[in-house]
């Protein structure tokens, strides 16, 4: 696992007998700056003489924050740091914790809690609208209406989502529990820490340490349903993560992470509204949990570092506080 606390870019231009050709790549390090611009350009020089030579590669790298696809390191805002265990700040704010051999598994239901506020307002109010319009043989008494319907059932619906969320729709939850529990079954050596998230399940595996390449990571992926694309990134940083501060948009703060899109580092003069930004939802975080701890699975000896693990986690997410989960 790769976390670096310093980013540069290396760029490199030269014309050659057909074209000019431009090169840009990203290096990384923990030591300073100036390292991390010499890895940015000692990478810089390789790619461009493999372009150059022929292969096809791209010629700039893209800035995000967390590519699994290519396996680039994660470029977060590092918060803070235990042990080997790294809690960084994702694109749109949230914290999140790094570790590189202690599995956590998401576990998202397979069909959305009751739908998106949306999706649970518009019918209504197309109804509504419709009906509206026709009685008073006008159109914009129609679309008033609608306007009226969707936004009382957008905030109703809004209201319920951020609420406990168990209850709207009970089969996929069913669904993901009983996927769990056959997994227990097959797995009686296994020991799991369950937790509900707002979307689904989260597990942390307490017997004993892995290595995010080995087979039994991927069969518990598989068996579990978790998501691929978390599974992908997993083997390429080489570690696991966890979300552990509610996201912003369920504690009702609209605007994105400053400044946009999010990807760190900034330029120091952008700082202090980054900082304003995190101020304010460290603040609304306060109220939120980001799981709630269930029951623990399974039973034997529990692993020293995925119990250390497992009480950073608890702390980070309050999971035993009865706050909304978000």
């Amino acid at each position: 696992m790769i976390v670096p606390r310093f980013w540069a870019e290396g760029r490199l231009q030269q014309q050659l007998a057909d074209r000019q050709l431009t090169v840009r790549r990203f290096g990384w390090s923990d030591d300073s700056a100036e390292a991390a611009q010499a890895h940015a350009d000692q990478r810089t020089r390789e790619a461009f003489d493999r372009i150059a030579a022929g292969a096809s590669l791209p010629r700039r790298e893209r800035k995000v924050p967390y590519n699994g696809a290519d396996g680039m390191p994660i470029r977060e805002e590092i918060v803070s740091r235990h042990g080997d265990t790294i809690i960084t700040r994702n694109s749109y704010g949230a914290r999140c914790l790094n570790t590189p051999d202690v599995l956590f598994v998401d576990v998202d239901f397979d069909a959305p809690l009751g739908g998106s506020a949306f999706a649970q307002a518009i019918g209504p109010a197309i109804l509504c609208g419709l009906l509206g319009g026709w009685m008073a043989r006008s159109w914009e008494a129609g679309l008033g209406a609608m306007l009226v319907v969707f936004v009382v059932g957008w905030r109703l619906a809004v209201k319920r989502l951020r609420g406990d969320a168990t209850a709207v729709n009970p089969a996929p939850e069913k669904r993901a529990r009983s996927r769990i529990e056959r997994f227990m079954r097959q797995h009686t050596d296994w020991n799991l820490r369950l937790y509900r998230t707002p979307a689904g399940f989260r597990l942390l595996a307490m017997h004993r340490t892995f290595d995010p390449e080995e087979t039994a990571v991927a069969d518990c992926f598989a068996m579990l349903g978790a998501d691929k694309v978390y599974a992908r990134m997993c083997r390429n940083q080489r570690c696991f993560r966890a979300r552990v501060s509610a996201k912003p948009w369920r504690m009702g703060i609209g605007e994105h992470l400053r400044p946009r899109p999010g990807v760190w580092p900034v330029a120091p003069d952008k700082l202090p509204l980054r900082e304003g930004w995190v101020a304010r939802y460290e603040a609304a975080a306060l109220g939120h949990a980001a799981c709630r701890f269930v029951e623990a699975m399974g039973g034997g000896a529990i692993d020293v570092k995925a119990q250390a693990v497992a009480q950073l986690h608890d702390e980070l997410c309050r999971a035993d506080s009865d706050q909304p989960i978000a």
